[in-house]
């Protein structure tokens, strides 16, 4: 799993920070979380296509968190897509991106297909091989936060005890790696016979805009990375709990008590011009922890590699 960091500020864009996007990748399918304005010029900057999103998810109806929706749904059209989009996001999620798509004259090559989504829903993506879970995330309007969990994967792969078995390395290989059972010299071998236990996919949380907050803690719990906002440093803290938001503290203690692995802070506030004291911030409670810029990019493995 790729993580690509297209916007990192928050409320609005400076020099250095776009407003919130993030892109996902999996194999030749992107997932992306928020799409604030320009989000469509920092995909065509990053090392992703934006041709290759199948799935969008707004947490709240900000202008930083989707104003950047028509543009690249546009630019999906001119560019020739014929695959679908499907757009998920809080209540009035339909109602919404329907208004923004009808401004000016625009008619969609592609199908757009759009979905309000609640607090305690799961989305079952089987083909795809993971779920989306959503949560209620603590801010000053309707919002929610994200979590991406894969499904379990196969066992690894014991080549030597296959080839004890007799089985030939090469397409009977793959197929009892994909679950598949096969025949060979008249003999049938299942997919048990050579595969460990199954493996726990990725897991990986966006708080989008919130406040520190109890349920995102525990949607968090586990988790291999968790992406939190941090608005604002400590000496802030009120201010910013206020308006719905988080310090890089709180963010911090949330990760600590969820016991996740990998910490990530973004929606840095244009006030700063160095993200050092938003880490420094963090890092008197939860130790793996970046502050995201835009464009940075993250690789996350199997827990077992």
């Amino acid at each position: 799993m790729q993580i690509v960091f297209l916007g990192t500020g928050g409320s609005w864009p400076s020099p250095d920070r776009n407003v919130s996007a993030l892109a996902v990748k999996r194999g030749k399918e992107i997932i992306l979380f928020d799409c604030g304005e320009g989000t469509q010029r920092q995909l065509m900057i990053s090392s992703v296509s934006f041709m290759q999103i199948k799935r969008i998810f707004i947490t709240h109806y900000h202008g930083d968190h989707f104003l950047g929706l028509p543009g690249l749904i546009q630019s999906m059209s001119l560019n020739n897509r014929d695959s679908p989009l499907e757009v998920y996001g809080p209540e009035g999620t339909i109602k919404t991106v329907q208004t923004i798509l009808e401004q000016g004259y625009f008619e969609s090559k592609y199908a757009i297909k759009l979905h309000d989504v609640y607090p305690g829903d799961e989305l079952n993506f089987e083909d795809d091989g993971y779920s989306i879970r959503v949560a209620e995330a603590n801010h000053s309007i309707p919002a929610l936060a994200y979590s991406l969990e894969e499904h379990q994967r196969p066992g690894k792969f014991n080549k030597p005890k296959a080839l004890e078995l007799g089985i030939p390395e090469g397409r009977l290989f793959s197929q009892l790696q994909q679950g598949k059972e096969v025949e060979h010299d008249g003999k049938t071998f299942t997919p048990d016979m050579v595969l460990g236990p199954p493996r726990k996919g990725i897991k990986l949380v966006y708080s989008g805009d919130t406040g520190p907050s109890n349920i995102i803690q525990e949607l968090a719990k586990g988790a291999d990375v968790l992406i939190h906002e941090a608005t604002a440093d400590t000496t802030l803290e009120q201010k910013a709990n206020e308006y719905g938001h988080s310090t890089a503290k709180q963010a911090a203690e949330i990760a600590r008590d969820a016991e996740v692995k990998m910490l990530i802070l973004t929606h840095i506030s244009p006030r700063y011009d160095s993200s050092d004291i938003v880490l420094a911030d963090a890092k008197t409670v939860f130790d793996n922890v970046v502050v995201a810029d835009d464009f940075s990019e993250y690789k996350i493995g199997y827990s077992e590699e």
